[in-house]
């Protein structure tokens, strides 16, 4: 090809070595003159494969403990010159400057420094300079320089360098100075969150290096991405590719499932974000059949997860219906191949992994960024708000219901009875047209709403919800309080002895 340029020299600055004796190797091979210095000039040479050490080139050696070694004209010189410029020709002889046509560069491992609880000082010197710098320089000057910033990127450097008889294109050197910049600004990104992680500048700095493109968006009209590192919260073990809708919906299931971490087996059901099923009990089996009958029209097409490992005869019942995705700490040998007997049915594995602290979204020409709701209600949060007392079995569900709640689209009312889901109004622009959807449901699927408790996720305004709670047979409430009003709806409870309790805190869902 016309337009490939062969390489005649390359800078090589690392701090892994892993992966990158193979391309040395061809380098060298392919007559490529080697420059390096510290520990990868060592690692080259004890390859047998000789190497120039940029000490010679600079004649000025490291200094400040290894902090300035390549920061010098010779080194950028050789980087940035432009090949087909008569005076940076002119100036490249005039001080001797070597040309430098392959840079490779791996920075120091701030963000896993970072990540290991390191000491600042640790993590101060894991702040790449002169590798930050080299790649900048590199990755402009791509219209002569290649520059490779990843050592993922050394096989097909490799292969690239090899089919061209050590050359490259000019797409090739485009292409890999847009990875570099990745890189660059992905570092910078990861810096300047570790110094302002108390949020006190007011900038929104967001980088992923992991990315996938998705059949489509929320609809097939529209293009989908998901950026984040997938594998690191789950195993995918069976099934089709995840959907932007399925994302959705197993980063809500995984939200609520979270609030019962190292309880009894618990099962919950979702649809479009929403839990429609919702039971714990004895066994993840029972937890499952409870968690359905909440809303077995719903279920179809949803998300199932457990807080415990799925066993051979939950599998066999959650065969029998169509779903989207199952998620589980672990599958029992049996449960796994049961399940697999729908080839699209996807199966995952949930790790242990740590959710971010905050959340965003896309707000009019912006962004939203929020801290999580990381608080769960606990009955020492409670406050008895009526004279009627909750029973131990009413402040378990009151606390039940609580949770899931929290985990619904607002406006939302929850009904509950012996932890299970009996019914939610999702989504409405009125409390009381959410009590009365979730009343309607719960008597739809057969629920004897006798003696079972209600949540809101915000205050009651008016006592109207509890007057319909109430000749609905519910006989305990839950809600945060806060209204001007609260005393209207406390009088009515007094009056037909319902007991409620106050959080304190509000739980808004949008």
């Amino acid at each position: 090809m016309s337009d490939i340029k062969k390489a005649s020299s390359a800078l090589v600055s690392v701090f892994s070595k892993d992966g990158l004796a193979p391309l040395v190797k061809k380098m060298h091979e392919l007559g490529i003159t080697l420059y390096s210095t510290g520990g990868t000039e060592k690692f080259i040479k004890d390859l047998g494969i000789p190497v120039v050490a940029v000490e010679d080139v600079t004649s000025y050696p490291s200094i400040l403990g290894g902090r300035v070694k390549t920061l010098h004209p010779k080194v950028f010189g050789g980087i940035l010159n432009r090949q087909d410029h008569q005076g940076d020709i002119a100036e490249m002889e005039q001080y001797e400057i070597p040309q430098l046509d392959i840079v490779i560069v791996d920075l120091y491992p701030f963000e896993k420094t970072v990540a290991s609880g390191a000491s600042e000082q640790d993590i101060i010197e894991k702040i790449d300079i002169g590798g930050i710098s080299l790649i900048r320089a590199a990755a402009k000057n791509f219209k002569d320089t290649l520059c490779v910033s990843s050592m993922e990127d050394y096989n097909e450097v490799l292969e690239i360098l090899t089919n061209n008889n050590g050359g490259t294109t000019i797409a090739d050197r485009k292409r890999y100075a847009a990875k570099s910049f990745a890189v660059s600004s992905h570092y910078d990104t990861a810096i300047f969150n570790y110094f302002n992680s108390d949020h006190s500048i007011p900038a929104l700095k967001i980088s992923e290096n992991k990315g996938q493109v998705l059949r489509y968006g929320e609809n097939p009209h529209q293009r989908g991405f998901f950026f984040g590192d997938f594998d690191a919260m789950f195993d995918k073990l069976h099934g089709k590719a995840l959907s932007y809708n399925n994302l959705l919906d197993v980063d809500a299931a995984v939200n609520l499932m979270n609030e019962f971490t190292g309880e009894a087996p618990t099962f919950a059901i979702l649809k479009h974000n929403n839990a429609c099923g919702f039971a714990q009990r004895d066994t993840v089996y029972q937890a499952y059949v409870d968690a359905l009958a909440g809303d077995p029209v719903s279920a179809f097409g949803g998300i199932l997860i457990a807080n415990t490992e799925i066993d051979q005869a939950a599998a066999l019942e959650i065969h029998k219906l169509f779903c989207e995705v199952v998620i589980a700490p672990s599958f029992s040998s049996e449960a796994l191949e049961t399940l697999k007997g729908k080839k699209n049915r996807i199966l995952l594995i949930q790790k242990e992994v740590t959710l971010s602290e905050t959340t965003v979204r896309t707000c009019l020409n912006g962004a939203l960024v929020q801290d999580r709701d990381a608080k769960t209600d606990a009955q020492e949060d409670l406050t008895q708000a009526t004279n009627n007392k909750p029973s131990d079995r009413e402040l378990e569900d009151l606390l039940f219901a609580s949770k899931i709640c929290k985990h619904t689209k607002s406006n939302t009312i929850v009904l509950a009875k012996n932890k299970q889901l009996c019914a939610s109004g999702t989504g409405q622009t009125s409390r009381v047209d959410a009590l009365r959807q979730a009343i309607e449901k719960a008597t739809a699927f057969g629920f004897d709403l006798q003696d079972a408790v209600m949540a809101s996720d915000a205050f009651f305004p008016f006592p109207d919800c509890v007057e319909i709670a109430d000749n609905a047979g519910i006989t305990s409430v839950i809600q945060p309080g806060g209204s001007i009003k609260d005393q209207l709806t406390i009088d009515y409870c007094n009056e037909n002895n319902i007991s409620m309790v106050l959080t304190g805190t509000r739980h808004f869902k949008h």
